[in-house]
Order: structure tokens, then sequence, then C-alpha cells
């Protein structure tokens, strides 16, 4: 898709900075923190400008992969560099069509659950906090299953997430959390880039310990490769043998 009218502020902003405008940069609203700005620069890091933890996911990659909210496609950019095969999709247009101008080979306007029918990926890629993209802890017990259709035998899920518990500390160090309210780490968001207003999303953040949970009662293997010290982790997740093929 190369249609970018519609309201679409993060593809809008990566397409102004392919085509020169370097300070080019989004907003990022929440209900949990202050506005701040995220550069679009940041969608085109190198490697070297890449986290540890993101650096890491690519050394673990395998096989053909699925690079899930890819952006401005740093990760399929790099992965392609090493000869692997790589579909790169991302729910806005814009963030299409600049991966498109970069060299991505495979990228595709989709939405995370709406993949075409009979895909497999020995690789799923979830990095910048991407296991966020299923939204909400519904979301995270929805995707799990989902993708089971995917995941090629011995497949694997490599996504980062992060506990940000810390955002609820009194000034003692004490978490003041509603517990029966929802979950913590379920955050709103919206975008904005100029004037123009991007529609509201849910992105969860989920602590390892309950990420672990859910997937083990999904059918999963747990293995978490590393821990930054913003609290961001880096998990891998492969099928039990028992569950491979399971819908």
């Amino acid at each position: 898709m190369s249609r970018t009218s519609a309201s679409d502020p993060v593809g809008h902003a990566l397409l102004a900075f392919l085509h020169g405008t370097k300070q080019a940069a989004l907003t990022v609203h929440s209900n949990v923190a202050e506005e701040e700005p995220l550069p679009a620069s940041y969608f085109f890091r190198t490697l070297w400008e890449m986290p540890e933890l993101e650096r890491t996911a690519l050394e673990e990659c395998r096989g053909r992969v699925l690079d899930a909210g890819a952006g401005a496609g740093c990760h399929s950019l790099e992965l392609q560099s090493r000869g692997f095969q790589v579909k790169a999709i991302d729910a806005s247009p814009g963030a299409v069509q600049v991966m498109g101008a970069r060299g991505v080979q495979e990228a595709a306007c989709h939405d995370l659950f709406a993949l075409p029918a009979g895909e497999h990926y020995d690789t799923i890629l979830m990095l910048m906090n991407g296991l966020g993209l299923v939204g909400t802890l519904d979301g995270l017990q929805r995707y799990l299953q989902y993708a089971k259709q995917l995941l090629a035998p011995g497949g694997q899920i490599l996504a980062t997430s992060s506990d940000i518990s810390y955002l609820y500390e009194d000034e003692d160090g004490a978490l003041v959390i509603n517990l029966n309210g929802p979950y913590y780490g379920e955050v709103e968001y919206f975008m904005t880039y100029g004037e123009e207003k991007g529609a509201a999303f849910e992105w969860l953040f989920a602590d390892a310990g309950l990420l672990q949970d859910y997937a083990e009662e999904a059918g999963y293997e747990v293995e978490f490769l590393g821990e930054d010290d913003q609290q961001q982790y880096l998990v891998r997740l492969t099928l039990k043998q028992q569950n491979i093929g399971n819908n």
C-alpha cells in the first residue's frame, strides 16, 4: 500500500525524514507519562546504533523471519545483508512505503493478526518493546495461540518488553497500583506529527514473570536472553513439541 493521505503520523514522519527533513519527530502521548519526542531518525538506526538487546536478537534469528512492527526496516535490512529471507510488516502504510524505498525486499501493510493463511516463519521478531503490539493481556493470550499457525517446526518468537512498575512508585519506592484495576502494563497511546494526530492504540508492557506465566500456559518454552538497565528484556519463546501445529 502506498496510500498515505489518511491519518498516519508515523508514516508521514518517516517519509519526511527519508526525503530530507532530518529534524522530523513524532510526539508520543500516553496515559502513564508526560508527552515526549521520538525523532524519526531513531527508526533509521544502523546496527551499531541499536541497543545491545536488539543486536543480540538479530544474532539469534534463524531461517525465514517475520519482522513485526518493522517501522523503517532497520532490522530487516540488517538481516537481509546477512542473507536472511525477511518479511517486514507494519500497520503504517507510510512506513511500508519507506521500507520499500530503502530496499526491504518484502514489506507489507498488515495488522499483527491478519497475515495471509499458510505463511510460516522460523523466527518472529518483535523489537522496540515489540511484544507491545499485542495491545493487552487478552491480546497476548490471543497472539500466543495465533502464532502457533505462523511458526514453522522448531520456530521461535524473539521479543522485547519491559516492566514499567517503576512508573507507579511513590517517593519511598513503594508501588501504588490498583490491584482491582487493569494490569498496570496496559498503556494507551496516540502519536502526533505536527498537527496530525493518529488514532489511539493500546500497548502492552509485560513484566517478565507475567509473560512467562502466559507463555507457558499457552505451551511455549521460555528463555530470557538478556536485560538492560531500563528494565527491558529479550525473551525467546519456542513451542513445546506436543504443541507444534496446534491452533
